[in-house]
């Protein structure tokens, strides 16, 4: 039987914010990121996890996105976020996602240090296809993302998000949100698609 509150969380990964690609906030090769394009970022997030389990509750086969903001200057670890969780979740599983998306189960989702205004956690119905080169998320009305094209690019690219051990692909990508008090939409900005891995 697993211990209670364990959990371990794969599968595929895309997001998509409003820096110029690559993101300057990317490790390329072994070069740290920096600061937003433009100080002010505004993402979506997306995860579909493909194998899960919190405690005794499976997580398998469900979607999450988050969709925020944050800027350079107030601080890079000071986001403002919305979670969204798979409608198809039972109540059991919801309450498993939340606790890791929120943090508060610990583990190596390292970027929810940075979570420092939750403005809601709720159900809703996520679209995502992780196809590589055609990634695409899209919640409800409320906000989507999708790649455009591929960025071209010599040596590894990562995002701590995911985890630098986690290399993937650039893109140029399309963003929207509309949830207040998040209004937002850029056409051609950068986008990065990879795998996952958390646990605690």
């Amino acid at each position: 039987m697993t211990t209670p509150n364990t959990y371990r969380i794969s599968g595929s990964y895309y997001e998509a914010c409003n820096c110029e690609a690559i993101c300057p906030c990317r490790r390329q090769g072994s070069a740290p990121g920096g600061r937003s394009t433009y100080d002010d970022c505004d993402f979506v997030l997306s995860w579909r996890i493909l194998d899960g389990q919190f405690g005794d509750t499976d997580i398998s086969d469900l979607l999450v996105s988050i969709a925020g903001t944050y800027n350079n200057d107030v601080g890079d670890d000071i986001w403002s976020i919305h979670i969204y969780i798979d409608e198809r979740a039972s109540e059991e599983q919801f309450a498993a996602l939340e606790q890791i998306f929120r943090g508060d189960a610990g583990g190596n989702f390292a970027v929810a240090s940075r979570f420092s205004t939750i403005l809601g956690v709720k159900p809703a119905a996520i679209r995502v296809d992780h196809t590589p080169g055609a990634e695409s998320v899209e919640i409800a009305s409320t906000a989507s993302a999708n790649v455009v094209r591929k960025f071209e690019h010599d040596g590894t690219v990562s995002c701590g998000i995911p985890g630098h051990d986690h290399p993937g692909q650039e893109s140029v990508s399309n963003l929207a949100v509309e949830d207040a008090p998040l209004s937002f939409s850029y056409s051609e900005r950068c986008g990065f698609a990879t795998d996952f891995a958390y646990w605690n």
